[in-house]
Order: structure tokens, then sequence, then C-alpha cells
């Protein structure tokens, strides 16, 4: 039965101009195309889910096909949903465990140094290839001891004692992988004289989506809103994330795909650059050591569809000393989990492989991007180092080196 609230591939006019901008359609002749698998055959799958399309598994949901269209058609969100609606749903350990990040972040911090250790085995990396299909090419990010959250609640009383604060989401990566970005985060805020809150949250469910897990995306994104609804409420403060990702599932992705009511923190929720920005424009700026490096910036596809990218490009042009580099536009093509499956594993490379020139042909001492996945690309199919803008940022404020 059509919905009439899901519509929008009717506005489509076919002018493939989807098609030209998707990565993946140029990557492999496996997927046709985002105006093929989104609104061509939408209108098929409502009449006939038999007419269901193994290619709609190829699509990333990079969103570049939504940024290019003219008529605004959600396209993504269409295969997205395709996918959930029609594929039957078979428990594969793999995508499982790639899905469920705070069950195995919480257990993998626990004994990071053996895990650390263990992941990085050629015969572990073949046993997984073998028997859980995730490419023994593939780099997995480093897990640090114990949790983000854990680090914070020994901070809290200092940082709720500043006038202004503003509410803080950390995401699954700083809170069990990297939690130097968010001790940054901390830093840069306190230098503008801003306080850090952290309500209790779950994983923004990105993984969970990509792999179908619908139901848990739902609890984990009732969760979150109710949480940091409640936390901004009672400080009175903005909702902010330093993951471009994570950004765009709070803001978008609840409401178009999961379709919830996110009201409740829709307008309260800013990309960290573009709350950072924004109060530079009205004079609150630190003071800022020169950082004499030669970066090349490269913007994730979730930030460009957010429309966020110039905020953090603004933020970096800030940083005195810092030879900037802005990349031409292009996917890395690991897309969260989907480069850990073998059988996208090659396509993902391939997506990533005009990017990872230009990163060469720039030369830089270190790369810059807002997303967490794009570092872990970019870190293992090139020679350079990648840095989060507010990594960058902070070292110019507490003069560290990076």
């Amino acid at each position: 039965m059509i919905r009439l609230q899901n519509i929008s591939f009717d506005h489509c006019i076919k002018c493939t101009v989807c098609t030209v901008y998707c990565p993946v359609a140029r990557a492999t002749h496996h997927f046709p195309g985002p105006k093929q698998s989104g609104p061509d055959t939408e209108r098929l799958r409502i009449k006939s889910p038999e007419l269901l399309d193994e290619s709609l598994k190829y699509c990333t949901n990079c969103k570049r096909c939504e940024i290019a269209c003219p008529s605004n058609v959600k396209i993504a969100d269409i295969i997205q949903s395709s996918k959930w609606r029609y594929f039957k749903k078979s428990l594969r350990p793999r995508d499982f465990f790639l899905a469920h990040t705070d069950l195995m972040g919480s257990v993998a911090t626990r004994a990071s140094l053996l895990v650390n250790f263990f992941i990085k085995l050629p015969p572990v990396k073949l046993f997984l290839d073998l028997f859980f299909r995730i490419p023994s090419e593939r780099r997995f990010p480093k897990y640090a001891r114990g949790s983000f959250l854990a680090w914070y609640k020994k901070h809290r009383a200092e940082q709720e004692a500043f006038a202004e604060r503003a509410v803080y989401f950390p995401g699954c990566y700083v809170n069990y992988n990297n939690h130097e970005l968010g001790k940054d985060v901390v830093t840069v805020l306190n230098a503008m004289n801003i306080g850090v809150i952290v309500s209790y949250e779950k994983c923004c469910g990105v993984p969970l989506i990509a792999n179908g897990y619908i139901d848990r995306a739902r609890k984990n994104a009732l969760l979150n809103i109710n949480s940091l609804a409640a936390s901004a409420a009672e400080s009175g403060a903005r909702i902010i994330s330093a993951s471009s990702s994570c950004s765009f599932a709070l803001k978008h992705e609840y409401r178009n795909l999961l379709e919830l009511d996110n009201s409740a923190i829709f307008d309260s929720l800013d990309y960290i650059t573009r709350f950072i920005h924004e109060r530079f424009l009205k004079g609150n700026l630190p003071e800022l050591k020169p950082v004499r490096l030669r970066a090349a910036y490269h913007s994730p596809c979730h930030l460009e569809r957010m429309g966020g990218v110039m905020n953090t490009i603004e933020v970096l042009k800030k940083i005195p000393g810092l030879d900037l580099t802005i990349l031409h536009s292009e996917c890395c093509g690991i897309a969260g989990t989907y480069g850990f499956k073998k059988e996208y594993y090659r396509v993902s490379q391939k997506v990533g492989a005009e990017l990872f020139k230009r990163i060469e042909r720039a030369d830089p001492q270190i790369v810059i991007t807002d997303c967490e996945t794009c570092k872990w690309q970019i870190e293992m199919s090139t020679p350079y180092r990648v840095e989060h803008p507010v990594t960058v940022l902070a070292r110019s404020i507490d003069g560290g080196k990076l």
C-alpha cells in the first residue's frame, strides 16, 4: 500500500543527475544507480515485493544522490527503507557484531590491550575472513581502556560550574575508541568558557540501521531523544556532536528513516563546528597558537548532506600557521560497516581510490576530516595520519603537538 507521506519518488524528473554523482555506480556494474534502484523501482516494489533487486544492497547510503537531486527526492531513504521492508532478515553473526557497537565496545574496552593485539594477528584476520566474511585486508580501529563516560564522570562537577554549557553526544567512537577526541571537545569549549554536559546515551543507531536492526535502532533513538532533550531542558543548553554521522542520524535519520518524532532535539542540535563557528562570529574566539602544518581537508558525505562543510573550513581557517588544502569532494568508500564486509570491500576501495590519489598529490603532513570511519579508511589506504578538526583546534589552544 502506498503511504501518502512517503511518495517523494513521484517527484523524480528522471534527469539521472543522481546516478552521475553516485560513487558506487561508478565503481561497479552491480549497482545500476540510485534513480533505478530508488524512485524507478519503488513503484514496482509497492505493487509486487517479489520484484526486489539484490543490487539494493550495494547502496552505501552516502546521500550524495540526495545532495545532487534537484527535486529533493529522498532517494537514499527510499533504498534503505526498501531493504528493511522487502528483504528477508537472516541472522549473520558478522552483521550482529558490527551493528551492536555498545555491546562490542563495552566488552572490548575491558581487555583492550589483548583485543588490539590479537585483532592484528594474521591467523585471526584469516579466521575472520573465512568464517565471518570480514576481509583480511581491513584494519580495525584500536579500542581504548575503559570508557569516555567513566572519565567524564570524574570531571562532571567542574563542567557544571560553567555559566554556559553544551550537551555533548560523544558517540561510540569517542566512548570506546578515542577518548582523546572527547577530551579535545572539552578543551576547546572550556577555552570558550562553555562547560560540557554528557547525558546517558546509546549508539546513535547508524550501524544498526545499516545492518537492518531497525527495532533496536528505534529503541536507541527514543532513549537518546529523551535523554538529550531532558539534559538540554535542564541546563538550557544546545546539543552538539563531533561525529558527522552521529549528528546526521540524530537530526535526520531519526525523523526520515526511523519515522520518529525528534522535535524535542531537532532545533537544538548542532554539529560541533557549526556551534563553534557561530560563537567565533560573535567574538567568542579563544587565543590560538600557530599550528605550522601542511594539511589536507576531506569533507565527509553526511556532513555535506547537512550543509555543514563550510563551518568546518571556516573554523580551520582561524588556526594560525595551518596551511590548508581543501580536497575535491569525493566519497572515501567505507560507509561505516559497508567496508568491513567482504562482499563489498573491493567496491569500497574502488570508490575511495580517487580520494586517495588526491591526498597523495596534495602530499600533506596530516589529513583532517570530521568522520571517524573516513579516518579509518584514509589511514588504512594511504600513508597519512588523520585528525579531527576539533583536535587540531585543541592543539592550537593548548600548544600541544599533533
